[in-house]
């Protein structure tokens, strides 16, 4: 089993503040990892680093063993690594099934392809695909804009596994998303993951949802790693309680 991102002491700071104070981890494949902590501790600024939004002050982010530290978002894109924002990155005006297709064309194709292929760039059966496996089909030829939120959420999920990705980082997927929805999205992800192999990193607030979907839960507190292992491990740890709990 390979190792897909592999971070290294990794660091942000911004003026006198180490947002990122040497973080390491490493995701294999075909695994679900979660990061979890409380509100400011680091999280995002880590997840902004690793896929080029901000530029690291020092460490490295290596992608199957290669250097890809500080690449800018579009050159990871084309490498196989793909997102989601704690805000929802869905076009209100266009369907369900249109979203997929433009999600799948960000991660394919040049300018020129774009231009004088397929409409649909071919799209159209993976976004079939992706709309069954996420169970969207009855709202396939619905305009965005009309879905509930966490239908919104699920879509977003979908879009960032439309290209058959090497690694998903998925930030905050469970924020504003009501419990029946929340275990659609779960349910979902653990399918994605034991069907298609997934491997991707949660980001989240929601201690239960990372707990019950990841096999292994990496703690940051401060801008450091905390603690790191299953979830049994994790919720065992009185640093951990004391650091979610004291706050």
């Amino acid at each position: 089993m390979g190792r897909v991102l592999e971070v290294t002491e990794l660091r942000k700071q911004f003026g006198g503040i180490h947002a990122v104070d040497g973080v390491s981890f490493h995701v294999d494949e075909g695994e679900i990892l979660g990061i979890i902590g409380p509100n400011g501790c680091g999280k995002s600024t880590l997840f902004n680093c690793i896929l080029g939004q901000l530029r690291p002050s020092g460490g490295e982010v290596k992608l199957d063993g290669r250097p890809v530290t500080g690449l800018y978002p579009a050159a990871l894109n084309r490498l196989g690594v793909s997102r989601t924002f704690q805000l929802l990155q869905v076009f209100p005006q266009l369907s369900v099934r249109e979203n997929l297709i433009l999600a799948g064309q960000e991660h394919q194709g040049s300018m020129v392809s774009r231009l004088f292929g397929a409409r649909d760039a071919g799209l159209t059966a993976q976004a079939n695909r992706m709309i069954a496996f996420f169970r969207l089909e009855h709202l396939a030829d619905e305009k965005a804009g009309g879905l509930s939120y966490g239908q919104q959420k699920l879509l977003d999920a979908a879009m960032a596994f439309m290209a058959g990705p090497r690694l998903v980082l998925l930030d905050e997927p469970a924020g504003g998303v009501n419990l029946t929805m929340l275990a659609s999205l779960k349910e979902r992800l653990r399918a994605i993951n034991a069907e298609l192999k997934a491997t991707f990193v949660v980001i989240e607030h929601n201690m239960d949802f990372v707990m019950s979907l990841c096999s292994r839960v990496l703690v940051m507190a401060e801008g450091r790693v905390l603690a790191t292992g299953t979830p049994a491990e994790v919720r065992a740890n009185p640093a951990v309680v004391d650091a979610y709990l004291g706050h």
